[in-house]
């Protein structure tokens, strides 16, 4: 009798589709699941791969599957796309899983724990309360200005000037619109309450975690940065080197090449944007204030700069501090500068 040694999975929120494959890859079961039957289903197999797409849950899933004994793989959707064969539907989707999971080089995410999910809530939820107040302040700006009071841009300088322009009586504004103004200003300060928050919430993180400190003595990581990273990339042990976590965060160049021509262009963009972009912040202020230094670092990038320009330096100090903090984490050690 075919025994099943791989299952794909394609997750979703109350229906989920189960393909099981023997060690052939031939497909010996399909079936389909209510969300209610997932644990009892799997309770009942033996011990196997488990493969499913890296999408919404399947951090939760992966380490529920892990309690039971079995083996998961959770792989990029980008590169399941490649196996899928015939039209789209659940059942080839699992299929497709299946059998990328069984190639040898497939790249796979690491499971991550509770922790890092929190983390990761976090940050999420402070970048969209920031995003938010930004709008706020750009319409409130703007609905200013259609009664002829232009305000400079700034946040600092919306949360100064509006007080300003409801004291003034003699604006011209109704007192309808300056109840309206006034109320937007209490959400704008209410927005600053819940980043307030969230960011405090960040920086404990890094006081109680002995990681986060060691990541904050590399140039250009603070603790905002270093919760994220190491949310993100966690021990450092699913990535074999530096520069795979710098690929992941699409800091390496983009490439292009045929024929035996190399051709690279500029950086990939891929994986987490937000990670990228606080990796680009940090690296900045670190170029800038390279200037008139005379460390091994420092000296690097007043060439680099001189050389390639700007913006060039800041990337590849960003992929500099996305290696170093990979090694920081993989070996456990604190960033030494060198003379």
């Amino acid at each position: 009798m075919n025994k099943i040694t791989t299952i794909g999975l394609d997750l979703a929120k109350h229906v989920f589709h189960v393909v099981g494959c023997d060690s052939r890859g031939k497909i010996i079961q399909k079936k389909m699941l209510r969300r209610g039957q997932v644990m009892a289903y799997f309770a009942n197999q033996p011990v196997c791969l488990v493969a499913m797409e890296a999408c919404a849950s399947a951090h939760y899933w992966a380490r529920q599957l892990q309690k039971l004994g079995h083996e998961v793989k959770l792989i990029p959707a980008q590169f399941v796309k490649g196996y899928l064969r015939g039209n789209k539907n659940d059942y080839n989707d699992a299929a497709a899983i299946a059998e990328a999971a069984s190639r040898p080089e497939m790249r796979c995410v690491a499971v991550k724990d509770e922790e890092q999910q929190d983390i990761q809530a976090l940050h999420r939820l402070r970048e969209r309360t920031i995003v938010s107040r930004t709008a706020l302040s750009n319409q409130l700006r703007g609905l200013l200005a259609e009664y002829g009071l232009i305000l400079p841009r700034g946040l600092s300088v919306v949360r100064r000037e509006i007080p300003r322009v409801l004291e003034d009586a003699g604006n011209g504004l109704s007192a309808r619109f300056r109840r309206l103004l006034a109320r937007g200003y209490d959400q704008l300060r209410e927005l600053d309450e819940h980043i307030a928050f969230y960011t405090h919430e960040l920086q404990r993180y890094g006081a109680e975690h002995e990681a986060c400190q060691r990541l904050q003595s590399i140039p250009g990581f603070g603790p905002i940065t270093a919760s994220l990273f190491h949310s993100v990339v966690g021990d450092g042990r699913a990535y074999r080197r530096g520069r795979d976590v710098s690929a992941s965060c699409g800091l390496v160049p983009r490439q292009h090449s045929s024929g035996g021509k190399q051709v690279l262009l500029g950086i990939t963009k891929r994986g987490d944007r937000y990670l990228r972009s606080l990796l680009i912040h940090g690296a900045r202020a670190v170029v800038i204030r390279a200037a008139g230094k005379t460390d091994k670092l420092s000296c690097w990038l007043n060439r680099l700069r001189a050389e390639r320009g700007f913006n060039k330096a800041v990337v590849a100090m960003a992929n500099k501090m996305a290696r170093m903090g990979w090694a920081i984490l993989a070996y456990n050690t604190t960033y030494q500068a060198a003379d």
